[in-house]
């Protein structure tokens, strides 16, 4: 079994779990819509980088009665 050979320091502690914080995820702006949504995803009206690539799902209910 390891072990360790000498006592980690509380600034050597804290440098090891620096990055162990959790970070809201990245959000984009619709151009078209102005919607916000998160980076390289779908906006929710259907749009990504400017063009229309999903139809909203209360468009499409209504166009299959």
């Amino acid at each position: 079994m390891a072990v360790q050979q000498n006592k980690k320091s509380p600034s050597k502690r804290g440098m090891h779990r620096s990055h162990d914080f959790l970070t809201l995820p990245t959000t984009a702006v619709e151009p078209t819509t102005g919607e916000i949504h998160r980076r390289h995803h779908i906006s929710p009206s259907g749009f990504y980088k400017g063009k229309r690539v999903v139809q909203p799902s209360a468009v499409r209910d209504t166009s299959s009665e």
